[in-house]
Formats: structure tokens, C-alpha cells, sequence
């Protein structure tokens, strides 16, 4: 029978243990849950407190908590692995994908203040689409007509605005992408983003979105 100096040495071992299998996680961990840009109730009418801390905190951690998992002490950037998933384990796509896409909608969504595109951005936007109004029609369509789970996207393609949507958490930055060009603008429609508030009203939480564009943001991202 195991005394009671040996059990404390056998638990204090184990201890050490997990504390030393801790440690090389973390240590092993390139990929971080970035914090987001605003309280959690910032978007409240049109984004709800609840789906949000869904939304970051269980949804995009897991995105990369496996992306960890599946790439222990990477070294390479997600940009990257955008560039080349083509040559990456499924496991890599969907949850670097994950995580890029949602790193990137964070900061594509603000508390309602009324703005609107840079100068810039509208005349490309008036030139691409006609109008605001026009884009955003397109915008929407494309967001709606996106069966099951995936993402909207505005791009620059060739200088050019261009809206497409991907399965998934597919991008347009990935090499195996339908349509490929730069985002600055995207929209998640998995139900997981907006199910709690709208239901299967998917149309009412796409209206919704546009309340708390960040244009500022998204104007950064056409101009850079």
C-alpha cells in the first residue's frame, strides 16, 4: 500500500508534469485569440451581447486552439498560410481560415455612428456599382444566396471592387479561392453569428450589419 510520503511525491510529480505540459503549449502556441476592439454589448441593438461573447469566445478561441494543435511552433504567418493552403491539412484550412476571417470581422464592425466610406473608397464604389445603395444590394444578395455556412466579401480584384462569398471559412486570400483578390470588407453567415437574435432570419441580421460597418476601417484596407 502506497504511504502517505510517497503518494504526496507521486501527485507533486504529476503536477510538475502537467504544469511542464502546460508550459510547452503555450510555449508552442503561435496563434492568439486577438481581444476585440469593444465591449461586448457595443453593437447592441443590431449585435447582441450574448452572440458576441459566443461568437469570440468559444467560436474564433476554438478556431485557435486547434489551429495550434495542428501547427505547434509554426513559425509562419497566416497571410501565409492563406497563400498556401492549398499544400496545408484540411485542419489548417478550416481553422486558420477561421481565425484569419474572424480576426479580420472584429475590426470590420463598430458601434453605430452614422459614417461613411472615405472619399475615395465611394467614388471606386460609385464607379464599380453606381451607388452606395447599389453595392450594398449586391452586397446582400451575395450574403443571402450563400447556402449553408460561409462568408461574404468585398474585394479589390485587377483595381477593381468585386463582391463575392466562400464555403466555409474560406477567403479570397486563399490560393484554391474561387475568386482571389484583396478583402476589405466581409460579412460571416454562419448561423453561429447571428442565430441567437434573428433566428433563421438571415436577411434581418444582413440589414442589420450594415448599422456597424466600421467604415473607417474598411476604408483603411482600400486604401492600403
Amino acid at each position: 500500500m502506497m504511504k502517505r510520503t510517497q503518494f504526496l511525491k507521486f501527485m507533486g510529480a504529476g503536477l510538475l508534469l502537467s504544469s511542464f505540459r502546460s508550459r510547452q503549449i503555450v510555449e508552442n502556441a503561435p496563434f492568439t485569440l486577438p481581444a476585440l476592439p469593444y465591449a461586448f454589448d457595443a453593437l447592441e441593438p443590431h449585435i447582441d451581447k450574448l452572440t458576441m461573447e459566443i461568437h469570440h469566445d468559444r467560436h474564433h478561441k476554438a478556431y485557435v486552439d486547434n489551429l495550434n494543435k495542428a501547427l505547434p511552433g509554426s513559425t509562419k504567418s497566416l497571410d501565409e498560410l492563406m497563400s498556401t493552403i492549398s499544400t496545408q491539412p484540411v485542419a489548417v484550412r478550416n481553422n486558420g481560415g477561421g481565425h484569419w476571417n474572424h480576426s479580420f470581422f472584429w475590426k470590420l464592425l463598430a458601434p453605430a455612428t452614422g459614417k461613411q466610406p472615405s472619399a475615395a473608397l465611394l467614388a471606386q464604389i460609385q464607379k464599380d456599382f453606381g451607388s452606395l445603395d447599389n453595392l450594398k444590394t449586391e452586397f446582400n444578395k451575395a450574403a443571402t444566396s450563400r447556402f449553408g455556412s460561409g462568408w461574404a466579401w468585398l474585394i479589390v480584384k485587377d483595381g477593381k471592387l468585386t463582391i463575392c462569398s466562400t464555403p466555409n471559412q474560406d477567403n479570397p486570400l486563399m490560393d484554391i479561392a474561387e475568386v482571389k483578390g484583396k478583402p476589405i470588407l466581409a460579412l460571416d453567415v454562419w448561423e453561429h453569428a447571428y442565430y441567437l437574435k434573428y433566428q433563421n432570419k438571415r436577411v434581418d441580421y444582413i440589414n442589420a450589419f450594415w448599422n456597424v460597418v466600421n467604415w473607417d476601417f474598411v476604408s483603411q484596407q482600400f486604401n492600403s
